[in-house]
């Protein structure tokens, strides 16, 4: 009788450690241990510290996802299998289909554009899609699986670039409508609903809560007070699941990524991947990102004219938009990495500096990958702009060194760990008793 006490009293004491520890959670941004509140449906919990969005509930959080995810897939295949957009001039017709765009690069001895577009347009979307219908469905699939795709979807959810693509193809039509007649095909519509679609899949699917359906979270021995950063109770939180996990665990058993306290030379990485972005950026800018082939005259363009040429035919928006995206955007971005990283490095003593910089870290990881729209325009230049001698667009060097550019500040970006901006906010605030658990 007494080991079945002993042994009903430990149950009982775990589950009452499970129950406590279900709702807590260390912000990724600023490490933090914050305790969820029990949320409505169609609300969020945000970290009281830098307002990041830690979890969200949703009426139907399974049903929503897989309705969005294959509604996603359906379109996306319509959108390939029908023209999607065509052009007349002087008589001669182009249209092309979306699975044409990388064919036509290819022939032009540019596999890598290619590469580039069916990976960030096609092949992300379409692999996110299908694993947040098997996820959320629970379909039957090894433990092991599912842990991958869960891995997988979150890491390149950043990568997926249909909107920005989209954008690419309404800015290329204002550049084409100087030329000639511009239509959009059957599966233009489609390819926009696909757009809305697979942006309100990923938001209708909250990381914490997909982990706890796949696996619960481990439990933690020691005692954890709220309000106090996970550095100095001696727990960190994984970068993929958002466990809480002793400091000195590195692998995390829930989803077996490797992780630590803070991102391992953080700050050298950030900056090697800065400075090579920087001297691919000259002569990003100064080489032809494109060339436009005309009744046998060939006149390259870099970014720059090309924003000159539309700002000089009245198309003032589509230059803004294309100089933003394109000439302010990568070099403020770059700016703002190098500040955070001198920032971090430093010993700032304001918590004000803190949440500045933290506003300026999540500029840098929302308007990054838009600067990818002028190489999406020149994809579908190139792919719809094919008359013969009359008229022909071709990508050319500059192109390639903008992209890499901009998947080099992207990484650059996800290398840098925010906490570390935050870390020195902890150290000018009163000294706070370590506890020791009773």
């Amino acid at each position: 009788m007494v080991c079945s006490h002993e042994s009903h009293k430990q149950q009982s004491h775990a589950m009452h450690g499970e129950r406590q520890q279900d709702n807590l959670i260390l912000c990724p941004q600023c490490d933090m241990l914050v305790a969820l509140p029990p949320l409505q449906s169609g609300s969020k919990a945000v970290c009281p510290r830098c307002k990041t969005t830690l979890s969200a509930r949703w009426a139907e959080p399974r049903k929503q996802p897989i309705g969005f995810a294959l509604s996603a897939l359906f379109m996306l295949v319509l959108a390939n299998i029908f023209p999607f957009i065509n052009m007349r001039v002087a008589g001669l017709g182009n249209e092309i289909k979306l699975i044409q765009i990388p064919q036509v690069m290819v022939a032009e001895d540019y596999a890598s554009m290619a590469t580039l577009f069916m990976v960030f347009v096609q092949l992300i979307p379409a692999f996110c899609m299908l694993a947040i219908i098997l996820l959320c469905a629970r379909v039957r699939l090894p433990r092991q699986w599912k842990i991958w795709m869960a891995k997988v979807l979150f890491q390149l959810k950043t990568w997926c670039m249909v909107e920005i693509f989209l954008a690419g193809v309404l800015v290329s039509f204002v550049k084409l409508m100087a030329y000639g007649d511009i239509g959009i095909g059957s599966s233009f519509i489609p390819y926009c609903l696909f757009c809305l679609l697979q942006v309100r899949a990923f938001q209708c699917v909250d990381r914490r809560w997909l982990w706890q359906d796949i696996e619960p979270a481990p439990l933690i021995e020691q005692p954890l007070q709220v309000g106090r950063t996970g550095l100095r109770q001696g727990v960190r939180s994984c970068s993929c699941c958002t466990a809480i996990l002793p400091a000195q665990q590195s692998k995390c058993p829930r989803c077996h990524t490797v992780g630590y306290v803070r991102r391992l030379h953080s700050l050298q990485w950030t900056m090697a991947l800065l400075v090579t972005s920087i001297i691919l950026y000259i002569p990003a800018m100064l080489m032809p990102i494109m060339i436009t082939e005309a009744l046998g005259n060939k006149m390259p363009s870099t970014v720059m004219a090309g924003v000159v040429l539309l700002w000089g035919e009245g198309s003032y928006p589509v230059a803004m938009v294309i100089f933003i995206a394109s000439i302010m955007v990568p070099s403020l971005k770059m700016l703002a990495i190098g500040w955070l990283c001198l920032d971090a490095n430093g010993k700032g003593k304001a918590k004000a500096d803190s949440e500045r910089m933290h506003l300026i870290y999540e500029v840098v990881e929302f308007v990054g990958r838009w600067s990818m729209i002028d190489v999406f325009v020149i994809a579908v230049l190139s792919a719809l702009v094919r008359m013969g001698q009359l008229m022909s667009i071709y990508p050319d060097i500059g192109a390639l060194l903008f992209a890499m550019v901009v998947i080099l500040t992207m990484f650059a970006a996800m290398a840098f760990d925010p906490r570390l901006t935050w870390d020195r906010a902890n150290e000018t605030i009163k000294k706070e008793p370590q506890g020791d658990g009773k």
